[in-house]
């Protein structure tokens, strides 16, 4: 496999999805069924099943925690970390990811789209979001301190992106301003483990070739949009990108 040219003057972006986790072990987020313990997902990732049921969603994400601890970062993920020390800031990371196996593998040039395992915040105040690791059960819910202090009640969430909720404006405009810097030079658009036909990795795709990017996609499957894309790899990111990228 014939490596992607990058020299000095190349900015990459990439963008990873699900595929790279399943790769480490990861479970996906929706199985066939797109149920949970015969829970419909939409129950424990919605701001109305939080409201419904606070217990519940926290079992789901202290799963998600657990069995995100219990695996290891893949070649996929080392590759792209070692793309990164080479070439600095002209390098950017979104993923649409949220077990923190990037992190891991030492990236940090990074944008977390839809959120961290690893943060908590308040369902309530403007508090910062918060590392933590813990596994929370309908006995031990997490509340929010500083709410306390104000003599006022709140739970604390897990600090994802949920069904219904906007992507942080934030982390959108960290994109578009690497995007728009990179116009003028060579411009690499990588997408790994996601098919990048629905919001917001359409968007992303749309957004780099407009700014000149030559565009690649590994998946372990060719999507229906590969006219969207210059170059298509079909095979597992852990395999590809130590060869795309080394």
């Amino acid at each position: 496999m014939k490596p992607i040219a990058i020299d000095g003057d190349t900015r990459v972006l990439v963008l990873t999805g699900a595929g790279v986790s399943a790769e480490s072990g990861i479970p996906t987020f929706r199985g066939t069924s797109g149920l949970w313990e015969s829970h419909p997902v939409e129950k424990v990732a919605s701001p109305e099943g939080f409201v419904e049921d606070p217990a519940l969603v926290w079992r789901f994400y202290s799963q998600r925690r657990e069995a995100a601890k219990a695996v290891r970062p893949n070649p996929g993920h080392d590759a792209l970390a070692r793309l990164e020390a080479r070439l600095g800031d002209r390098f950017l990371l979104a993923t649409q990811n949220v077990d923190g196996l990037h992190r891991r593998a030492g990236s940090e040039r990074m944008v977390e789209m839809h959120g961290s395992l690893w943060k908590t915040r308040c369902s309530r105040c403007a508090r910062a979001p918060f590392d933590d690791e813990a596994s929370y059960d309908a006995q031990h819910l997490p509340a929010c301190g500083q709410c306390h202090g104000k003599g006022e009640f709140a739970l604390l969430r897990p600090d994802i992106v949920w069904f219904g909720e906007r992507l942080r404006g934030e982390d959108l405009e960290r994109i578009a301003t690497f995007v728009a810097a990179a116009k003028g030079h060579r411009f690499v658009f990588l997408a790994v483990g996601t098919s990048g036909r629905v919001s917001p990795a359409s968007e992303l795709v749309r957004l780099a070739k407009a700014n000149g990017a030559e565009s690649w996609l590994v998946n372990l499957e060719a999507p229906d949009n590969v006219a969207a894309f210059d170059h298509v790899i079909t095979g597992a990111s852990g395999e590809a990108l130590p060869q795309l990228l080394d």
